[in-house]
């Protein structure tokens, strides 16, 4: 890696352009952090070149620290070729008492330094490797070639199999059709670990089994961010040569289209691992004389070593993002999934989404070993409630019927095919689903839409009292989550119902139609009911998770399984019941997330914490660090400015309006018609001094409708449209974007024609789709407006448990009750995250109205970002305000 030496003191970090001042202290401060091993809270705005600042911080470190190993390593080298031989050794010493002491430790020396000679030997052949692709394009060529003459044998070979077969006719012996032996479960053996271990790990890794060198995982909420990030990397100095490699789920990386076509994560997941055991189960039928039943396995012929190494290598010689990895597993016929797992012990950067790295099973099956490696979770802001997510489960009562209908009707066809340990395990699993929906307060039996719930309501159970009162206490829930991991219980259900579920079926017998026909009416009345009575409260589903619920909702109970195995002190099981059973579900609450971070933070040399915007950290540090047992002297705390020059930001707290109005959104005071009024009045008047584009921020979807309305009705609406043209946010996330196209295509329209409209005002929601990763820079959010504080609903059940286990749990901090803490920090984060949309580069400049005298609560204002509070103007009445915003736009469009 290129250029002058990374001094932390000196600054001199290789950078593509000459950082900003604030860009070499975040270097400095991430630099330092990385070579003390400490877990930092770094917070840079947007805007302020982030991405690169981590880039080049931490990728000057990693070359410094492997500069410093290699001088190490020759120095031990050198001392090893010049020690004693043991003999002499121990001869000179034999009359002493700590002669064997001596012995031994130069014997470990000795080891030592063999372990280091290995892995230089090793090293060096990878380099040379690596080299040797990046030198020889005719490699690339002859592996392409090999390829193409392999499949034309593969189409031939298939050809003639099938010309044979065509003449040998059915075996009628067979008593189930040929394609329904996959749906069988095989042999399960659940106490003997070694059996149940995955072809994979047992032999086929060895070859590609290496040494994880020193590397830094990076990781951000989403994919799209993750591309963004690999794409800063590929402009940087480093791109050239770091070896770098994303990771993602099989959704995003599969290449097999039959096994793409299935849609929903789970079921590509599952129909991924069948395969793999198709491949391993074949070897060893294979080595076994082929002496088992004839079963049809489908194995991926993406998933081919030789060709997954020539992927691993391709991807360590060049910077490539998720998109470029795909093209690269198409072109050289190679699974991009695994090819991209077995690069990462050679890797010095991984790029991977959080649930990979935040999820211990998800990571223990990527092969991520964090032990003595630097962790940077970008996009931090919300990392509490990921990890309460990811370890989250809820089940409906429809979801609970439908699975153990599913799973009966299952197991009668196959009763006399499944071995008794099989057998055990799915009457366990029926058991659980029948306790489940009596403790909903229904029966298994019955259609869930149509059985009616006495008492609804929602009550909290701790796990242990959960399980008692469903009678399930004396069943032990990690054996019969491993059952479900390893013999794919759920994947087999779904071939079952995906056979037998639909009209189009085409099924034997008589006695069979009466099951497949009970089956199908089943999944239909279930359809209906929820139909009919789906819960207004719940938001629109995405198309992948309908399909999964429909399809297969053994998979969602498999999760909720799974998180009853966390310990009791720790979540809380959420019974909510509504109209009918099937409406109903059962919820895991995690109430605390740091015994998923803790393993994390223990393992790893150094973790950074990141984020535009991390005010308030308060929450990391007790909520998260401190929980998970870090030492608070462990924890650095680090904070920058903006580039943009104070002149360009202009924030101001406003507590009341053009007619006297104190402005104070409280539940109570909110709906009043004076208060709606007031807000229109305000953003008329801001509407007519503010060019370009007004982005207004409601608490909630429902006010901004309510609030809509009224202004409607009051002819305020009207007003309002003749300056700028009004787009509301939608609730569906795929019409987002039309209507951002929409809104920006008018702004421009106005800047360009002029005249009496100036511009579009969007109507927007906190913690909607628009208050997060959307940039509204320019003209396109010249004014950011919150109406009122965006405050919690505290009369949730799940957010009323949560503030009863911190102040149960955690210290009061300057006098508040950490309950009252974790609301006033839950609003503030919405807030910071909202009015960061707006001034995205150095030359941007914005305007940010605060409608509501407690902001300038001092407990509240301290809240803001730095960089927005040192700004901030409090205005007692409207008439200043309004004067202000208007010397501040006019003085900006004269200087444009």
């Amino acid at each position: 890696m290129e250029s002058g030496a990374a001094d932390p003191g000196a600054g001199r970090f290789p950078f593509p352009y000459t950082p900003y001042r604030i860009q070499e202290q975040f270097m400095e401060a991430l630099y330092a952090a990385l070579e003390a091993g400490r877990v930092g809270i770094f917070e840079s705005p947007t805007g302020t070149g982030k991405s690169l600042s981590l880039i080049c911080g931490a990728l000057a470190w990693l070359r410094d620290w492997e500069e410093k190993r290699r001088q190490e390593e020759e120095q031990l080298l050198a001392l090893g070729q010049d020690a004693p031989s043991p003999q002499q050794g121990s001869a000179d010493t034999a009359g002493q008492p700590d002669w064997v002491t001596a012995f031994v430790q130069r014997k470990e020396e000795r080891d030592k330094v063999d372990r280091l000679k290995e892995e230089q030997i090793r090293r060096k052949k990878r380099e040379e490797r690596l080299e040797k692709i990046r030198q020889n394009v005719q490699l690339k060529y002859a592996a392409k070639r090999k390829r193409c003459e392999e499949d034309e044998a593969k189409r031939l070979l298939q050809l003639s199999k099938e010309a044979l077969s065509q003449g040998a006719g059915e075996d009628a012996l067979d008593q189930l059709d040929h394609n329904e032996e996959e749906l069988i479960v095989a042999e399960y053996e659940s106490d003997d670990e070694k059996k149940v271990v995955s072809g994979l790990e047992e032999d086929d890794d060895d070859d590609l089994e290496e040494e994880h060198v020193t590397k830094i995982y990076y990781c951000s909420r989403t994919h799209s961010q993750l591309s963004q990030f690999v794409r800063e990397v590929q402009k940087s100095p480093f791109g050239k040569d770091t070896r770098l490699v994303s990771l993602g789920s099989r959704q995003n990386l599969c290449v097999n289209e039959e096994v793409r076509r299935l849609g929903a994560l789970q079921l590509i997941n599952d129909r991924c691992m069948e395969m793999q055991k198709n491949k391993h189960e074949k070897k060893s039928s294979e080595e076994n004389g082929g002496k088992k039943r004839r079963v049809s396995h489908t194995v991926c012929p993406f998933y081919s070593f030789e060709q997954m190494q020539f992927l691993r290598d391709e991807v360590l010689v060049e910077v490539k993002d998720i998109e470029q990895l795909v093209s690269l597993g198409r072109e050289a016929k190679a699974c991009p999934y695994y090819g991209s797992r077995f690069a990462i012990p050679a890797a010095q950067l991984v790029v991977l989404p959080y649930q990979m790295l935040l999820h211990e099973p998800t990571r223990n099956a990527a092969g991520i070993k964090l032990k003595d490696q630097v962790v940077i979770i970008d996009e931090a802001h919300n990392l509490i409630d990921t990890i309460t997510c990811i370890h989250s489960a809820e089940v409906s009562g429809s979801q609970l019927c439908c699975a153990h209908s599913q799973l009966s009707q299952y197991m009668e066809r196959y009763r006399k095919r499944l071995k008794a340990k099989n057998l055990m395990y799915i009457k366990q699993i029926l058991y659980l689903l029948e306790q489940f929906v009596a403790m909903l307060g229904g029966n298994v039996n019955q259609n869930p839409g149509c059985q009616a719930v006495s008492q609804t309501g929602t009550v909290l159970k701790s796990i242990n009292d959960f399980l008692f009162q469903s009678q399930i206490d004396n069943i032990n829930l990690f054996k019969v989550q491993r059952y479900c991991e390893k013999s794919l219980i759920s994947r087999k259900l779904f071939g079952f119902v995906e056979r037998y579920g639909g009209p189009a079926s085409a099924v034997k017998t008589n006695k069979e139609n009466q099951k497949v026909a009970g089956l199908q009416d089943f999944l239909l009345t279930l359809q209906q009911g929820s139909d009919k009575e789906g819960t207004p409260q719940s938001p629109p589903m995405e198309a992948e998770h309908e399909q999964l619920r429909a399809a297969s909702p053994l998979m969602q109970i498999e999760g909720f399984l799974s998180a009853l195995t966390n310990a009791n002190q720790d979540g809380r099981v959420i019974l909510n019941k509504q109209g009918t059973v099937a409406q109903s579900s059962l919820k895991f609450l995690l109430l605390n997330p740091a015994v998923h971070f803790a393993k994390v933070v223990e393992e790893c040399r150094a973790v950074i914490i990141a984020g535009g915007t991390m005010q308030p950290v308060a929450d990391f540090r007790e909520q998260l660090l401190c929980c998970a047992g870090v030492d608070p002297a462990r924890i650095v705390e680090f904070s920058c400015g903006h580039v943009i020059p104070p002149e360009n930001i202009l924030p101001i707290i406003l507590c009341s309006g053009p007619s006297n109005q104190q402005l104070e959104f409280t539940y109570q005071t909110r709906d009043l018609p004076q208060m709606m009024d007031e807000t229109g009045r305000i953003l008329c008047n801001l509407c007519n001094v503010i060019p370009g584009g007004v982005v207004c921020f409601f608490p909630s979807y429902e006010y901004e409708k309510q609030v809509y309305g009224h202004w409607e009705r009051t002819g305020l609406l009207s007003r309002l449209a003749a300056r700028k043209k009004i787009f509301q946010e939608p609730k569906k996330a795929n019409q987002v974007e039309q209507v951002l196209v929409e809104y920006a295509k008018c702004i421009k329209r106005c800047s360009q024609t002029g005249g009496q409209m100036t511009g579009a005002l969007l109507l927007s929601v906190v913690g909607g789709k628009m208050s997060e990763g959307i940039n509204f820079s320019d003209d396109l959010g010249r004014c950011v407006i919150m109406v009122g504080m965006p405050y919690p609903n505290i009369k949730s059940p799940e957010l009323q448990e949560k503030m009863t286990w911190l102040d149960k749990t955690m210290p009061r901090a300057g006098g508040q009750a950490p309950s009252r803490v974790l609301i006033e920090n839950l609003c503030m984060k919405a807030v910071n995250q909202s009015i960061g949309r707006a001034i995205r580069h150095q030359k941007d400049f914005a305007s940010i109205v605060l409608l509501d005298h407690r902001y300038a609560r001092p407990a509240i204002f301290n809240k803001l970002p730095q960089w927005i509070r040192e700004r901030t103007q409090v205005k007692p009445a409207f008439g200043s305000a309004f004067a202000e915003l208007r010397k501040f736009h006019r003085g900006k469009l004269d200087g444009l």
